[in-house]
């Protein structure tokens, strides 16, 4: 897990756990880990982006329920009621479509995720006494003018250009959970997740590592966004998975930077990635998105200090591990 640097906390330890957004790349992960550590875990997904396939590992565990719905329409249907018993003491919210490539196709879903799907999550933990985390993310600062950004930056966003419907409602969904947390007295965490990677990513979600492990096994250019020079800092899954759940048993409020403050070029990833793969496919720049971040590195000083955290996996072990998921799938489709 890379987890040995995180500190013990008093908090108790998680006996049934709700998450939304589980059928995900991180989601999926995190339902694991706490049935590993012994919780009972109910997943829910509209699987518009999430996959069952991400919860083959547990779809027979004795303490592991999947309901599909979606959590923007409430939590009202039969088969949720009755798969979120009464005992539930942590909420995490991982419900959006989270790539430029989803949140672009599906706009209205993202922004109800992050508007009406909080809501929903935050009533449930309130009326279950129960801790409650946000997934927000680091697109809450925009395309930042402050390097490396820490968690009193404000941000440079578009309220309207076309990644607004992620960064928006992220930002929402901070404000609608801090007015939950002061206004009800409910048990609230935000974290603001960094650039993530690592197995269960999709080859076309339009993330930079996917991206590129795709391109370099098919063969194929690997298309730079303009000259590689904007920088991603670069969490390994398992990393986050265990920031996220010392953040949930911490009791702190947030909001919390999570990710690795470890500082690469985009041009840079793209380099790695052929020597990772053993490709001979070259490198072709092509226009830069709008409103593409220039830099992304997060100040982890708080979570340093109040959770005793930081990324135990190098980014040379992380993509190795990752380019050999890609290439198994690559031979089981074979």
């Amino acid at each position: 897990m890379g987890s040995q640097g995180v500190r013990e906390n008093p908090r108790e330890h998680v006996t049934r756990a709700v998450v939304t957004g589980g059928a995900g790349f991180v989601g999926s992960r995190l339902c694991e880990v706490l049935l590993d550590s012994g919780a009972e875990v109910v997943c829910l997904d509209s699987l518009l982006t999430g996959r069952t396939e991400n919860l083959a590992a547990v779809r027979t565990h004795e303490r592991f329920r999947f309901e599909q719905c979606d959590i923007a329409e409430g939590l009202s249907s039969r088969g949720v009621r009755a798969a979120v018993r009464p005992g539930v003491d942590l909420v995490l919210h991982l419900a959006s479509p989270a790539s430029p490539v989803d949140y672009l196709e599906h706009p209205l879903e993202t922004l109800d995720a992050g508007s009406r799907g909080t809501r929903a999550a935050l009533d449930l933990a309130q009326d279950q006494g129960a801790r409650f985390v946000l997934a927000s993310t680091s697109e809450v600062y925009g395309d930042p003018q402050v390097h490396p950004q820490d968690e009193g930056y404000w941000g440079n966003v578009s309220s309207v250009g076309p990644r607004s419907v992620y960064d928006e409602s992220k930002r929402f969904g901070e404000a609608l959970t801090a007015g939950y947390r002061r206004a009800l007295g409910t048990d609230t965490g935000i974290v603001r997740i960094f650039n993530t990677y690592g197995p269960r990513m999709r080859e076309r979600d339009g993330r930079v590592v996917p991206t590129f492990i795709r391109q370099a096994l098919a063969g194929e250019p690997l298309t730079v966004a303009g000259d590689g020079s904007q920088t991603r800092s670069l969490c390994y899954v398992d990393d986050l998975v265990a920031a996220l759940l010392a953040f949930a048993r911490s009791g702190h409020p947030g909001s919390m930077n999570l990710g690795n403050p470890h500082e690469l070029s985009v041009r840079r990833i793209a380099d790695d990635v052929l020597a990772a793969t053993g490709s001979a496919s070259r490198i072709e720049h092509v226009e830069r998105p709008t409103d593409d971040p220039g830099m992304r590195c997060p100040d982890i000083g708080l979570a340093r200090a109040e959770l005793g955290w930081e990324p135990q996996v190098s980014w040379q072990d992380g993509l190795a591990r990752t380019v050999e998921w890609f290439r198994s799938r690559s031979r089981d489709a074979a």
